[in-house]
C-alpha cells in the first residue's frame, strides 16, 4: 500500500541485518512534509513521525523499536509499489487583466506549459476554476470567473491534445490567493487554476 500523503509504504519483506519480517516506513511527501503514522500491536503503540523512518511489524522483537531505512534500501524493498505510484496532478496559474478574459502576457506564453503537460501526460483529466479579485461584487465576480475558465477551457480544446474529462467552474472571489477586504484590485487573485491529472 502506497499513499500520496504521508507516503506510508507497508510490504511484506525479508531484510537483512537487524529486522527480519515485515515493516512499514515513512516517506516524505513530495511537498517536503512527513506527517505522522501509529502503529498499534499486542505491545502497545509506536509512532512514527519522521522520514525514512521504520518499525518491523508483525512479529516484533520485545523492545525493537524505530529504525533508520536507507534510500537504497527503500528503493530496492519497495521498487514496485514506487513505480506503480500515480502521477501527481501537476498545477497551473494563469492570470488576467483586470475586468477581463485576457490574459496578461506572462500567461499568454504559460499557456504553451499546460498544453504540453497534457500532451505529455496523454490523456488527461483537466480541472479549470476560475476566480477573481473582490473589487465588482461578489455576483458579477462569479461570473467573470466562470468566463475566465470558460476562455481557457476554450484554449485548450482547441489544441490537438487527449483529454478524458475537462470540468469547467467559478469560485469567483471566494477563495482569494491574497487575502483582501472587498473592493480591492489585487492581479494575483485575477487568476485560472488548471490542475491536470
Amino acid at each position: 500500500m502506497l499513499r500520496n500523503t504521508c507516503a506510508l509504504l507497508c510490504l511484506a519483506l525479508l531484510l537483512s541485518g537487524c529486522v527480519t519480517g515485515d515493516y512499514v516506513v515513512l516517506l516524505e511527501s513530495p511537498d517536503g512534509t512527513t506527517g505522522a503514522v501509529i502503529i498499534e500491536d499486542a505491545k502497545g503503540q509506536t509512532r512514527l513521525d519522521r522520514k525514512q523512518q521504520g518499525l518491523a511489524i508483525g512479529t516484533r522483537a520485545l523492545g525493537s523499536g524505530p529504525f533508520h531505512v536507507g534510500e537504497l534500501r527503500i528503493a530496492h524493498d519497495f521498487s514496485a509499489a514506487l513505480a506503480a505510484q500515480p502521477s501527481l496532478p501537476q498545477r497551473f496559474q494563469l492570470y488576467f487583466k483586470l475586468g477581463s478574459a485576457e490574459l496578461t502576457e506572462e500567461s499568454q506564453r504559460a499557456i504553451e506549459q499546460v498544453v504540453e503537460a497534457i500532451r505529455l501526460r496523454g490523456p488527461s483529466a483537466v480541472s479549470v476554476i476560475g476566480h477573481t479579485d473582490t473589487l465588482s461584487g461578489p455576483g458579477w465576480n462569479e461570473q467573470l470567473g466562470l468566463i475566465r475558465a470558460q476562455a481557457i477551457a476554450d484554449m485548450l480544446r482547441s489544441r490537438a491534445i487527449e483529454m478524458i474529462d475537462l470540468t469547467v467552474s467559478s469560485h469567483g472571489e471566494r477563495n482569494l490567493l491574497i487575502k483582501t477586504s472587498d473592493g480591492v484590485s489585487e492581479p494575483r487573485n485575477r487568476r485560472v487554476e488548471v490542475s491536470v491529472r
